[in-house]
C-alpha cells in the first residue's frame, strides 16, 4: 500500500515579490548571450574568431547575471 503524503496548499507557501522589469530584462539579456555563446561552440567547424566571440558572449552573460543578482538584492531590501 502506498503512503499518502499531505502537501501544503498554495496559500501556505511563502510568496515572493514579483521581479522588477529591470531584473527580468537583465535575465533575458544574459540568456540571449549564453545562447549565442553555445551556438558558436556547437558549430562543428568552430573557428578561432567564433571561439573568441563565444568567450565574449559568456563573459557578458556573467556580467549581466551579476547585475541582475545585485538588482534583485536591492529590490528585496526595499520591500
Amino acid at each position: 500500500m502506498t503512503a499518502v503524503i499531505t502537501l501544503a496548499s498554495r496559500r501556505a507557501a511563502p510568496t515572493t515579490p514579483p521581479a522588477s522589469l529591470e531584473t527580468i530584462q537583465l535575465h533575458a539579456q544574459a540568456h540571449n548571450a549564453l545562447s549565442t555563446a553555445l551556438h558558436f561552440l556547437g558549430q562543428p567547424d568552430c573557428t578561432a574568431q567564433q571561439l573568441q566571440t563565444a568567450t565574449a558572449r559568456a563573459v557578458r552573460a556573467a556580467t549581466l547575471l551579476k547585475r541582475a543578482s545585485a538588482a534583485a538584492t536591492i529590490e528585496r531590501k526595499e520591500v
